[in-house]
């Protein structure tokens, strides 16, 4: 009389357990489809690269021509990151304190050629962006300014990375907190810079937040280990070991930023998400885009086209 309820309990269990596989095993397969798509090797070092060649010469433009408590405070915030010491930060101070002759070759002229030159790292994670979230390129006229912005909000955080790696006084701990926090803002507010508001707030608040926490927890191993690694590269090999070094972490941090990225996408677009934050499918923002022989016109959710108009 016992034995039929058991069986059926017994078979309901199984079959509920072979949907709850199978719905793990497409999402896991959705997803590695998803990142092998996005290409996020080629990503990380492009945009690795492009940090490399641009955005080091615009900060020793800067430290060129910047007083010499902004010079430490570089100095300290790029050893925070990095943990360097010794004879690699004896050398760091010595390119950032060689301001005279970089003033007399750069002048003002080449430094904001090197500012505009160096918006080739803000197109680069601009494409990132539009690539994890599928969205078509923006118009140069629309994001140039959106460039100059990042770049200059990204120069201001770079600055800040002594103080806010201590705590501002606070300890470790306090500023293992801010780190986090700020990270999380800056990858949240530069989606939505660099992509035009074509996506939500609440979707793109994932992939901000494992980006920061990422990109964070790389660099205390950073400290730990870059050290011992620049010390060694630069006795073996001279003064371009630590250069070959720095661009190998370059490469690790984008290439955990980017992955988080195209995560944090994955995540926003699945339906518990968006039942949590109440917000659309990315697939669902109602976009339309309208060619011409002359250009294109583009109409986001609210109505807005390029340029303001309604």
């Amino acid at each position: 009389m016992t034995v039929k309820p058991v069986l059926k309990g017994r078979t309901r269990e199984r079959t509920t357990a072979r949907v709850a596989a199978r719905l793990r095993f497409e999402a896991a397969a959705r997803l590695l489809s998803r990142l092998s798509a996005l290409n996020i090797v080629e990503g990380s070092v492009r945009l690795a690269a492009q940090a490399f060649i641009t955005a080091l010469p615009l900060l020793m433009t800067v430290a060129a021509f910047a007083p010499g408590w902004m010079q430490d405070l570089l100095t300290d915030s790029l050893r925070a990151v990095l943990g360097m010491h010794g004879e690699t930060l004896d050398e760091l101070r010595r390119v950032f304190s060689a301001t005279g002759a970089a003033r007399e070759t750069a002048g003002v002229v080449s430094a904001v050629v090197t500012l505009v030159t160096a918006t080739a790292f803000s197109r680069a994670l601009q494409a990132v962006f539009e690539r994890c979230w599928r969205l078509p390129r923006a118009p140069i006229r629309a994001v140039f300014w959106r460039w100059l912005l990042w770049l200059l909000v990204w120069l201001a955080y770079l600055l800040l990375q002594a103080p806010l790696r201590n705590g501002f006084g606070a300890g470790t701990a306090t500023g293992l907190v801010l780190s986090l926090f700020s990270g999380t803002l800056l990858w949240w507010w530069s989606q939505h810079l660099l992509l035009g508001g074509r996506i939500g707030w609440r979707s793109l608040l994932p992939g901000a937040l494992l980006a920061a926490t990422g990109t964070v927890l790389l660099s205390l191993a950073a400290r730990v280990l870059m050290p011992t690694i620049m010390e060694r590269s630069l006795a073996e090999f001279g003064p371009l070991g630590p250069v070959f070094t720095f661009l190998s972490w370059l490469i690790a941090v984008f290439l955990v930023a980017v992955s988080g990225l195209a995560l944090g996408e994955y995540v926003a677009s699945t339906p518990w998400y968006r039942t949590a934050a109440r917000s659309p499918s990315p697939g669902e923002v109602g976009r339309s885009v309208r060619t011409e022989a002359e250009g294109s016109t583009r109409r986001w959710p609210d109505g807005r086209l390029d340029g303001g108009e309604r």
